[in-house]
């Protein structure tokens, strides 16, 4: 899994509340980060991500993993604090197949995550 947020804490937060899937965490605090990672690893099955960040916002993000098939490929869920309804949209309209504000409960990220692969989504 794949983590993209400029939080130390947040990706420390992540670790706790996803160890139930005892899978491994990949850090990246920006867009550009996370891109340059996907582009190196193959193994990566699930990318968290926030909106606000330095370097590459979330969006820009989405827009430039989009041509590449990631978003295709890999689920995106955007967690974030930026609750503004048109990011929402674009961010979904860009692949992201769910969105939840931070903060949020763990139950509900973890029947997102659920949801998405078992297909319901």
């Amino acid at each position: 899994m794949l983590v993209i947020d400029d939080s130390a804490l947040i990706h420390q937060m992540y670790r706790l509340v996803m160890s139930r899937y005892k899978c491994e965490i990949v850090d990246a605090m920006n867009g550009q980060e996370a891109l340059d990672m996907l582009a190196v690893q193959d193994d990566i099955q699930l990318i968290l991500l926030d909106i606000n960040m330095p370097v590459m916002n979330g969006l820009q993000f989405l827009e430039k993993s989009a041509p590449l098939g990631i978003p295709k490929k890999i689920p995106i869920i955007i967690i974030s604090t930026e609750g503004k309804e048109d990011d929402t949209i674009r961010g979904l309209r860009l692949g992201a197949r769910g969105y939840l504000k931070k903060p949020f409960n763990p139950p509900d990220l973890h029947n997102m995550i659920e949801k998405i692969f078992a297909g319901i989504n």
